[in-house]
């Protein structure tokens, strides 16, 4: 007890640094966890004895890589709110043990088969409620530690362990994955447990509380809305009827629909309510309005990147050098090691440039930069050389570190201080939202770029090398995805295509050993490749690029030896206490209804 007693009695300047090792170590392990499985899924599905490719189990294979995410989305920003009126600390405490719990039931998955893949899906459903606890009050108790001369290094850091997790993520799966699958979600256990000890010993209440109820009304339409519209989205990419997308699906256009008509009533609806769990007033702060809107932009084409870069290393490039596809999985994590390298170098360095002279520099010039990087990659040749790829993705890394941390700051700081927890689920929601919407929105363009050539291209292939024409031109004209998911995950997809159908047992042995080999379907694949990756790197440099432009749309910011705040924002953060009038400087704390100090 007097231990407990001599931590939460601890000075300031040094329970800052608790808070930030505390909440950094959260938000590395739910972004390692929730990007892990991409590139130890085939593992894990042998692990489970279920082929994910096999018509009736995509579903299984979408909801594994996108459920986290999801979830995620949906509830950061109820977190926030409920941080802000119960306490930050309590509801961040809450998410380390539920998200240690679900990792524990993870490892433990006792089946096989459709009932084995359930149990892994249910329980990352509940470990991405944990991660949403920690992701929606990580910064808003690090804004409550730092003062605001401090909160670009701090944020910078944190975001940096934020958004290098989901790069780390591949790296320790393709590892853990050749050990075994169960040690992909394994791995979390021992860190949960420990950071679940640590933050209820060490992590206090700082901050001031908001007042009001929980917004049952704001909560319901908001999860409903946005489940809709991203479920939806989800099994977009599946194939309806004769459509290799899905599109024009009755159930995929209902779900689209009804989710924006949903968010559109949230919306309204929040205005009226006199507790709401989305303050749409904080908008009318245009730090945090275009803010938000570039860190979306960034988060879907940054999502687009890494999921394209994982199909051209694994089905493509990989391949073409002698590994095999049962290998690609792990070495497409470590040559992804640039892009991890330059975000971790450059974010902490501008979050702590950009306190001393103010974020309006870094944020859009970083955003541009990652956007140029987008059209470099649309330079090299499919069968790159590899120090000019390196090269290219680790300065996409320098551009995204340059712009998430002094835009994550600035965002944080231009809030009133009893809203940082509802202000920093709402920046967690829009960063969350774009992680999910980038993997429909690429994986459509891809596809809508596959095919327009590569049915042909498959179907001559597969002939030129004995297959009958009847079932050259059946898998010729088979939807793309197929072939995409099969390049994603590791599987070399003419074998997953042909193996089925008994045709290579009936192909000479020359013909059967090509078309299954390391070579054939990378060199098939590289011109529609190019066609499709063409289509994805164009929007996300068109993103990047209106993301930067949001960025410095800001306003002018003026710096005062701190974190910079907004000119045209200065008089509300006055009104509302967060800052003093004249200085421009944060006001003098105050206490908050428990008795903590602001």
């Amino acid at each position: 007890m007097a231990r407990s007693s001599r931590i939460h009695e601890m000075h300031p300047e040094r329970y800052k640094w608790v808070a930030l090792s505390n909440t950094t170590l959260g938000s590395l392990m739910a972004t390692v966890t929730g990007s892990i499985v991409l590139i130890a899924m085939p593992a894990i599905f042998n692990g489970i004895k279920l082929n994910p490719l096999d018509a009736g189990n995509v579903s299984y294979l979408l909801w594994m890589i996108m459920g986290f995410t999801l979830v995620t989305a949906v509830l950061v920003t109820s977190f926030g709110r409920l941080g802000d009126l119960y306490g930050r600390v309590r509801i961040y405490n809450m998410g380390f043990v539920v998200f240690t719990i679900a990792a524990i039931a993870l490892s433990l998955d006792p089946y096989t088969g459709s009932a084995g893949a359930m149990w892994l899906i249910i329980w990352r459903l509940v470990q991405a409620v944990g991660g949403a606890m920690l992701f929606a009050n990580s910064t808003a108790i690090l804004t409550d530690a730092f003062p605001a001369g401090k909160r670009g290094m701090a944020m910078g850091i944190n975001q940096v362990a934020a958004i290098a997790g989901t790069f780390i993520g591949l790296i320790l799966g393709g590892v853990l994955a050749a050990i075994d699958w169960r040690a992909v979600f394994l791995v979390a256990v021992p860190v949960g447990i420990i950071g679940t000890i640590w933050s209820f010993v060490s992590l206090k209440e700082t901050g001031q509380r908001g007042t009001g109820k929980v917004d049952v009304t704001g909560n319901l339409l908001f999860a409903a809305g946005l489940i809709a519209l991203l479920v939806a989205i989800t099994y977009g990419i599946q194939p309806y009827g004769d459509h290799t997308e899905g599109w024009t699906n009755p159930w995929v256009l209902t779900g689209m629909i009804g989710g924006v008509v949903l968010l559109v009533v949230f919306v309204l609806a929040e205005r009226r309510i006199k507790d709401p769990m989305f303050d749409v007033t904080l908008f009318k702060i245009r730090v945090f309005a275009f803010g938000n809107l570039a860190s979306l932009l960034a988060a879907i084409s940054r999502g687009g990147l890494q999921f394209m870069l994982i199909i051209w290393l694994q089905g493509i490039w990989l391949p073409l050098h002698g590994y095999s596809y049962e290998s690609t999985p792990l070495w497409a994590g470590i040559y992804l090691l640039p892009l991890t390298i330059g975000f971790v170098v450059s974010g902490p360095i501008s979050g702590v440039l950009s306190d001393k002279f103010g974020s309006s520099f870094f944020a859009p010039t970083g955003l541009a930069l990652a956007g140029l990087t987008f059209l470099a990659l649309l330079l090299i040749p499919v069968n790159f050389s590899y120090w000019v790829f390196g090269l290219i993705i680790f300065l996409n890394g320098v551009g995204s570190g340059m712009f998430a941390a002094p835009n994550r700051s600035t965002i944080m700081s231009s809030v009133p201080a009893s809203s940082r927890g509802s202000a920093s689920g709402m920046a967690g929601t829009f960063q969350n939202a774009g992680n999910s919407l980038s993997i429909g929105i690429f994986f459509s363009l891809m596809i809508a770029g596959l095919a327009s050539t590569l049915p042909k291209t498959l179907t001559n292939g597969l002939l030129a090398h004995g297959v009958p024409a009847e079932a050259a031109h059946q898998i010729g004209s088979l939807p793309p995805v197929g072939s995409l998911f099969a390049a994603f995950l590791g599987y070399n997809p003419i074998q997953s295509l042909l193996g089925p159908t008994g045709i290579l047992a009936k192909l000479s042995s020359s013909d059967a050993a090509t078309l299954t080999g390391k070579e054939f379907f990378p060199h098939l694949i590289s011109d529609p490749f190019r066609s499709g990756i063409t289509v994805v790197f164009v929007a996300a440099a068109i993103m990047s690029f209106i993301g930067a432009a949001a960025a410095l749309a800001r306003g002018k910011t003026v710096a005062h030896g701190r974190t910079p705040v907004p000119v045209d924002v200065a008089g509300a953060l006055a009104v509302d206490g967060a800052i003093d009038a004249a200085s421009g400087e944060p006001a003098p704390a105050t206490s908050s209804p428990d008795g903590a100090p602001a």
